[in-house]
């Protein structure tokens, strides 16, 4: 049985850094599933994810760039927790994207990226809770054609979901030190690639996934306190395989199992009330993408 919980540990700024990440995807277009098979705890997920970004030249090196993404995550619980769980069954991220690049220097591009976000089981219809809004500004400077590519990641990020009143650090970093193979490091994702082929691509990487979400009825908790909001932040291990149709086009399919993992309600402050699922589960993800890099 899932259990009552301290007000806060690590897992909001995990949910914090997702989010934040979501907002700097060099994601075209996505098609992507994702399921979270059932555990001890009860708790199965699925998530259907499909994202398009247009990017619309300015001049020969400023592109203004619009766009939108869609997460449905759909949840079932086999266990009674003690409280009505119909209103998790299904949630809903709908995000705007809004991006601006241009040339900074002969080796630095400058980025930055306002993603007004709606979050909610949307139970009747919207409310100003359901809003949330998150803005990025990043230094990109990269190398596709050097005999060993790389590219450097720099910059802040401000996501309204945590409540934090500052923007954060994000790095990245990716090097292909060798013509079979090459490695990221950063947030939310690092791996570690062995490239046998221009096509096809295998890896070991450890990512971070979750999402943060109202919840428009607050729910009624056995200790007397509401929920208002539903998280879930993960740290997972994974090994993947991808299909590269052309240089940006291609199928991929990973299989992991979270090292650390979080789901759980919180109330109207963001505090958390009740652990919904603190166990060990295994993540299936694959799909379609279009992405710059």
């Amino acid at each position: 049985m899932a259990k009552a919980i301290r007000p806060f540990n690590i897992s909001l700024f995990l949910v914090f850094v997702v989010c934040m990440c979501r907002a700097q995807s060099s994601d075209l277009l996505r098609l992507e599933y994702l399921r979270i098979p059932e555990n001890n705890t009860g708790v199965h997920t699925e998530r259907f994810k499909f994202a398009l970004n247009l990017p619309l030249k300015l001049s020969k090196e400023d592109y203004f760039v619009v766009g939108s993404e869609y997460n449905q995550f759909n949840i079932n619980f086999s266990k009674d927790f003690g409280f009505d769980t119909a209103q998790l069954q299904k949630l809903h991220i709908i995000d705007l994207n809004l991006g601006y690049i241009a040339k900074w220097n002969d080796n630095w591009r400058l980025i930055g990226i306002l993603t007004p976000r709606l979050a909610s089981n949307l139970t009747q219809g919207t409310t100003l809770d359901d809003y949330f809004f998150n803005a990025t500004a990043t230094f990109l400077n990269d190398n596709p054609k050097a005999d060993k590519p790389y590219r450097i990641v720099l910059g802040l990020s401000y996501n309204s979901t945590t409540g934090l009143p500052i923007p954060l650090p994000v790095v990245s970093y990716y090097k292909r030190f060798h013509p079979n193979w090459s490695y990221t490091l950063g947030i939310p994702k690092s791996n570690f690639k062995y490239h046998p082929s221009e096509d096809h691509i295998v890896q070991l990487a450890l990512l971070l996934d979750g999402y943060f979400v109202n919840i428009q009825n607050p729910i009624a908790m056995p200790e007397g306190v509401d929920a208002t909001r539903i998280s879930l932040s993960a740290f997972v291990a994974t090994l993947g395989y991808q299909y590269k149709v052309s240089n940006i086009a291609s199928f991929y399919a990973y299989f992991g199992k979270s090292v650390h993992q979080e789901g759980k309600l919180r109330d109207n402050k963001r505090n958390d009330v009740f652990l919904l699922n603190g166990e060990s589960n295994f993540f299936i993800r694959g799909g379609f993408k279009v992405s710059i890099f």
